[in-house]
């Protein structure tokens, strides 16, 4: 993925989806009338958007741009969020891999979910959110960090018997609860309080 040019460290940057040359197709006006445009979504919290583009230029998917605050956008000219039902199709096939490469690059922060995630309730533990993830896995998990946290994908993988795939098992839990509205516990996504 790359960087945007904004030197902005509070800037919030996403990621784009899709690109449409000549904007989106229900907005009612002539195709020849309309602004480039697409969809983002946010590094940070994985929140997507509905973007404009400035008219001269041209993304391609996985390319960095930032949405918020407006003052410091350079290529994107409106950002709106949008739910996951309002994606364009190639937006949708394009998110899988989006995220899995967020996963790659972030590497540490995802790891770190394995090291850091606690108990939501009596019952129900963070990392029983996890696709996969039962009662023995979970333990297994919590025995090995508590001998030494985890500094790898790789590392989990050996340390954790029965655990394969760590990465693959976070991609599809920010997946799920991108596209299910309606989850009682969302842990990677969510809105900002200060949106």
């Amino acid at each position: 993925m790359s960087e945007p040019d904004s030197d902005d460290a509070d800037a919030r940057r996403a990621v784009v989806l899709d690109y449409l040359a000549h904007g989106l197709s229900g907005d009612g006006r002539p195709r020849y009338e309309r602004s480039p445009a697409g969809y983002a979504m946010a590094v940070d919290d994985f929140t997507l958007y509905e973007v404009a583009f400035e008219e001269d230029e041209r993304l391609t998917i996985g390319t960095s741009v930032v949405v918020e605050p407006p003052d410091a956008r350079e290529i994107v000219t409106a950002a709106g969020e949008v739910e996951y039902g309002e994606l364009s199709s190639g937006a949708r096939s394009e998110l899988e891999y989006v995220v899995e490469d967020l996963v790659e690059d972030e590497e540490e922060r995802f790891v770190d979910f394995y090291n850091d995630a606690q108990p939501i309730t009596l019952r129900l533990h963070q990392l029983n959110l996890l696709p996969g993830i039962g009662k023995k896995l979970r333990n297994a998990i919590l025995d090995e960090r508590k001998r030494k946290p985890f500094e790898s994908f790789e590392e989990l993988e050996e340390r954790v018997t029965g655990l394969h795939d760590p990465a693959g098992v976070i991609v599809e839990r920010i997946i799920e609860e991108l596209r299910e509205e309606d989850l009682k516990y969302k842990t990677f996504v969510g809105r900002r309080e200060d949106a």
